[in-house]
This record gives C-alpha cells, structure tokens and sequence, in this order.
C-alpha cells in the first residue's frame, strides 16, 4: 500500500513508497549478511577501513569528554555516507556481478555531484553537533571536565548533571532524529536514480514517515550494533559496519518501487 504525502509530493516528484511489516528490517539485515558473504573481501575492506579511522578519531578524543562524546554521536551522522561504496556492492550483486574494494569505489562517480552535495549536508551536521556539544559542556560544566573513564558514572549516572543530560539527550536526539529522516535511504537512492540530493531526502522522509514502526526499529538495529562495535574498541565494527551498510541497500530497494 502506498501513502501520500500530499505536502511532499506537491513540491518534489518522488517515487512511491512502499508499505512494509514493523519486522521487516530483520529481514533486510539477512539480505545484507548474504551481500556481505558473497563479497567479503570488498566488504570487509570497508570495515577495516573504517575501524582504523575510528579507533585513531576516538583515540585522539580520549582525553576531551565533549569530543569524544561528540565523534560517537557523530558517527551517526555520517554513516550513511561512509557506507556509499557497500551500496554500489550491492547493487551489483543484485545484477549478478561481484565488485572488488576498487570498483566499489568507481561506482561512487556515476553521481558525484550529488553524493557531494549530501555529503556536505552531512558534514555540516557532524561540525554543528560537535559545536553544540562543546557548548552545552561550557553551559553546565564549572572548573574540569570530568576524567573520560568516570565520565559516563560521575556524569549520566550520578544525577549531579540532569539539567545536562537532558539538554544533551534532547538536542543530540532532535538533530540525530532529523538527520535520520532525511539520510536513511538517500545516498542508495542517489546511486541508483539520477535523482539529486534534496529529492532523495524527501524521498528518505517520506519513507520514514509512511513506514514509521519499520524504521524505528531499524534505527534501534542501528544503534545497538554501532554501539558493540565502539564497546569492542571498533573491533566489531570490521563486521558490523559492513553489514548495515549491504542491509541499507536492501532497505531502500524494499521501500522504493
């Protein structure tokens, strides 16, 4: 069943949106395993990749609190572009061809512009929270920030700070719950389409919105295992990044006709 959006689809010609079950994304994380297995050298390249990256970024955070805090959150923001070469392996793999790490990444200048313009869009996201971030630890925070190993104890946990737990859960769940809407099926689109940029976020919105249970819980999917791969010090992240990233494709393919 397709829902409109009458708001969206006055402005924007977006494609129509499929009405999938609340359960589906399990689902769309076996499909992502499949793609993963049948391409797992290329896969795993990106995976590698970006858990170094991460381990240096967080290593390089571990004495700023704000920072550190900022680049896991961050991590969010900027999945989605991160992923963009897994898509184009599994959009091959949808065709019956197999991509090496190095025509993964050829794949990414069929669009360019547009996967620019998103990216941008992302960045900026990522330098705001993190500007907003050290703000709110400048608001509420008198004399030293407290040591990162206590940190999530002396701060979350003690009730000293709540004004600064809620400041820092509302904000960073408002800009994280916007970004989400607009990037969780964007850049496949872009790779798959000759769309362009603002088009393929309206298009992520309306999808969210008319499949609201479904991507909620993907969104849980997301963050549970984005955060076991930071708990394994990005160790798990080898897979799991990977592997979310193939089960996007298939999202976006599952919800756009």
């Amino acid at each position: 069943m397709n829902k409109s959006y009458p708001t969206l689809d006055h402005h924007f010609h977006l494609p129509h949106i499929r009405e999938v079950g609340a359960s589906r994304p399990f689902q769309w994380l076996r499909m992502g395993w499949s793609d993963m297995r049948d391409n797992l050298a290329a896969s795993l390249s990106y995976g590698v990749f970006f858990a170094v990256i991460g381990y240096l970024i967080l290593s390089y955070a571990a004495d700023m609190p704000y920072l550190f805090t900022a680049a896991i959150s961050g991590f969010f923001l900027v999945g989605p572009i991160a992923a963009a070469g897994l898509y184009e392996i599994s959009r091959r793999h949808d065709m019956g061809e197999k991509a090496t790490f190095r025509e993964s990444l050829m794949g990414l200048t069929r669009h360019s512009d547009s996967l620019m313009y998103f990216g941008l869009f992302l960045a900026i996201s990522l330098i705001g929270w993190e500007r907003i971030s050290a703000i709110l630890f400048a608001l509420f925070y008198q004399g030293n920030v407290p040591d990162l190993s206590n940190f999530f104890r002396d701060v979350f946990l003690s009730g000293d700070y709540t004004h600064f737990v809620v400041a820092y859960v509302v904000i960073g769940g408002a800009l994280a719950t916007a970004v989400y809407a607009l990037s969780a099926i964007s850049i496949p689109m872009l790779m798959d389409r000759d769309a362009d940029a603002i088009t393929a976020a309206m298009t992520s919105a309306k999808a969210v919105g008319v499949n609201l249970p479904a991507m909620a819980l993907w969104a849980g999917l997301i963050v549970v295992l984005v955060a076991i791969g930071f708990a394994t010090m990005m160790i798990g992240m080898v897979v799991l990044l990977p592997l979310l990233g193939h089960a996007t494709w298939h999202a976006y393919k599952d919800l756009i006709e």
